[in-house]
């Protein structure tokens, strides 16, 4: 920094700190903060919409509550108190109402509330142990900001502290708030054993509730989201780009989850089921089965279906447009309906003849397959007037844009959802944007700019190509996040031939093990080759054929386990998580979750098998994380400050 503007710096923080005794205090303030525990990170990726267990996954910090209720009460406590104990601080209103309604003598429901009381101001007063009072304060319940605070904190001048302690609590039973007050430590407990959470990609898709995970996520305390692929045609749909709307529609249409968009969302369907009721009346449309789960109304099949191969036509014919107009893109593999032979019923994929299943297509004319008919673009017109004009919607995906990118450095670990591009001998691939070529951290860079770009942009220009580029993102054989060389939809629909449906995925994936591949990566994103990590997800992790999440010896680990129900009979468990805190890395995979109403009533966790990745030589504070950095070098600020008031340089304010 020149000297001059570093003068001019020290002007301006000296308004913040006007004397010596305020800057003396902040570096105080500061150099203690660094000498706490770090905090505990949470990672969770490919959510897929299943919202109940992600929930319950948030609500017990992947066993964090459990293992702190474990640290403070030992054998103290039967397992079925500690198990019951946990449940409430899960799912507290609901726990309390069976205990209510369970419990009608009032003299015993006032010990468990006294009990109860107690043993969670104790579980607070472990997990906040490791923040500094203005922190906790911070992010105590308005509520009672005041009551929790004198429960949690030592009062060392006060000679009975049991008896001030006692009063407190049998007051706030007294007065009937207790339920309030039982409410407001769980979510206390529940926002403190977890201090950041990373959303390592695909919130979207599949499960039936990614809108109610985003609302979830839009009121957590804190967070960040690596974009996965499934959340970039979403984000791309916001944008109004047509084919990411057509896509979104057909993967809803697919797995029976048509009620995310309508009533999740409030987007109006009914111009797609009219045209599809109509045009797809006496159509074969057979090969568009619903992947549905328990919740589906079957009387919806017959129209779905309709809707189903309607949507998945457009999204073909928006998507031919798109690689014509994109040579760049270098995806002229996937058009597929102008190679399409109607007298011989076969399409020609990589120069080969394969037998079509269905060539029943009411609105694709052979001469000009890719155009959208009068009907059909009057459809896409109203999908995208909906999509754009979707408040819950834009709403989200600013959430997505605000919190998320396409990858992260935090504490020494690089957070990315899919691959960076590789060649076979582990170099960085070149992939052409729009003329220019990238590689590396460059491609993501370029690439996230596009993307907000095509949601931002006031140029129309500009915006279009981002628009476009978020579909790309979404499919493209060279997009980090997608990291295959084809998205082989039409080839799973049309053909029986397995070898066409087959998706290639990057070479990325067969380097793995490679020390010097992972190392240049790690390099690549500017971090320490012997001490970071890269945190991954995308490709789920097939435990029960011997797969490992932990690669290259634990500097690179894969944390998607199959948390969406589509993916657990592939990879044998519902989900990995990984926890890292002052000790160390652990990963955590999960069983399946019933639901949330068996965890309350029976007192169920998700059943959950603990492996460690790494362990701190020491345990790891404040000051070994990157706000250890940014406190250091305010502290180094400070400090100049100071020796600015005491030579005379600067002069104190406010005196």
């Amino acid at each position: 920094m020149e000297e001059l503007e570093y003068e001019y710096y020290l002007k301006s923080l000296s308004k913040q700190f006007p004397t010596i005794a305020d800057a003396a205090t902040e570096i105080i303030n500061m150099q203690a903060i660094m000498s706490l525990p770090k905090g505990t990170e949470h990672f969770l990726t490919d959510i897929h919409g299943e919202w109940e267990q992600f929930n319950h996954v948030l609500k017990n910090g992947s066993g964090s509550v459990k293992r702190k209720i474990d640290e403070e009460f030992g054998n103290t406590l039967s397992t079925k108190d500690k198990r019951s104990l946990a449940t409430l601080v899960y799912y507290p209103k609901e726990k309390l109402e069976i205990v209510m309604q369970e419990e009608t003598d009032q003299e015993q429901l006032e010990d468990w509330y006294k009990i109860t009381i107690h043993r969670l101001v104790q579980v607070t007063k472990r997990v906040a142990s490791k923040y500094t009072r203005s922190k906790v304060r911070k992010a105590l319940p308005k509520d009672f900001s005041y009551v929790i605070e004198e429960l949690i904190t030592e009062k060392e001048e006060i000679q009975d502290k049991e008896l001030y302690y006692n009063e407190i609590i049998h007051t706030i039973i007294r007065i009937g708030r207790a339920p309030e007050c039982i409410i407001a430590l769980c979510n206390l407990i529940q926002r403190l054993v977890v201090d950041h959470l990373h959303i390592v990609g695909d919130i979207y898709d599949r499960g039936e509730g990614p809108h109610i995970i985003m609302d979830t996520l839009s009121q957590y305390h804190s967070v960040d989201i690596q974009w996965g692929n499934h959340d970039v045609v979403w984000m791309g749909a916001a944008a109004g780009q047509l084919a990411c709307i057509a896509s979104v529609i057909r993967v809803s249409a697919r797995y029976g989850n048509l009620d995310i968009l309508e009533e999740g969302y409030g987007i109006n369907l009914i111009p797609l089921a009219t045209f599809a009721m109509k045009t797809y009346e006496n159509t074969d449309c057979s090969l568009f089965s619903i992947k549905y789960g328990k919740g589906y109304d079957t009387k919806d099949l017959p129209l779905d279906m309709k809707m189903h191969k309607a949507i998945a036509m457009i999204q073909f014919k928006l998507e031919g447009q798109l690689v014509m107009q994109h040579p760049e893109f270098e995806m002229d593999d996937r058009l597929l309906l102008d190679k399409i032979d109607y007298e011989k019923g076969t399409v020609r994929i990589g120069g080969k003849d394969y037998p079509m299943r269905d060539m029943d297509f009411p609105t694709v004319d052979p001469k000009d397959p890719y155009r959208l008919t009068p009907e059909e673009e009057q459809v896409v017109d109203r999908l995208r007037h909906a999509f754009v004009h979707c408040e819950k919607l834009q709403r989200h995906v600013r959430f997505l844009f605000s919190k998320g990118s396409l990858y992260k450095v935090h504490n020494s670990n690089l957070l990315y959802h899919g691959c960076v591009p590789m060649d076979e001998e582990g170099n960085f691939k070149e992939v052409n944007v729009y003329g220019k070529k990238y590689s590396g951290k460059a491609l993501y860079d370029v690439l996230e700019t596009y993307a907000r770009k095509g949601y931002y942009s006031k140029n129309e220009e500009e915006r279009q190509k981002g628009r476009d580029i978020l579909w790309y993102i979404w499919t493209g054989p060279n997009s980090p996040v997608f990291g295959k060389d084809k998205m082989g939809t039409f080839e799973r629909y049309f053909v029986s031939e397995k070898e066409t449906q087959k998706e290639t995925k990057n070479s990325y994936y067969k380097l793995l093990d490679r020390e010097d591949v992972v190392n240049k990566i790690l390099r690549e994103f500017g971090l320490n080759e012997e001490s970071s990590h890269i945190i991954n997800g995308h490709v789920p992790v097939e435990l029960k054929k011997g797969d490992s999440p932990i690669r290259c010896g634990g500097k690179l680990l894969i944390i998607d386990g199959g948390f969406s129900r589509a993916y657990q009979g592939k990879t044998g468990i519902a989900g990995y998580t990984l926890v890292a805190n002052s000790h160390g890395m652990n990963l955590i995979a999960h069983k399946p979750f019933e639901s949330a109403e068996a965890a309350v009533r029976e007192e169920q966790d998700i059943v959950s098998d603990s492996i460690i990745v790494e362990t701190a030589a020491h345990r790891l504070l404040v000051s070994d994380t990157d706000i250890g950095a940014e406190l250091k070098q305010s502290i180094a600020h400070l400090e100049q400050l100071l020796e600015a008031y005491m030579d005379g340089t600067l002069i104190e304010k406010g005196l």
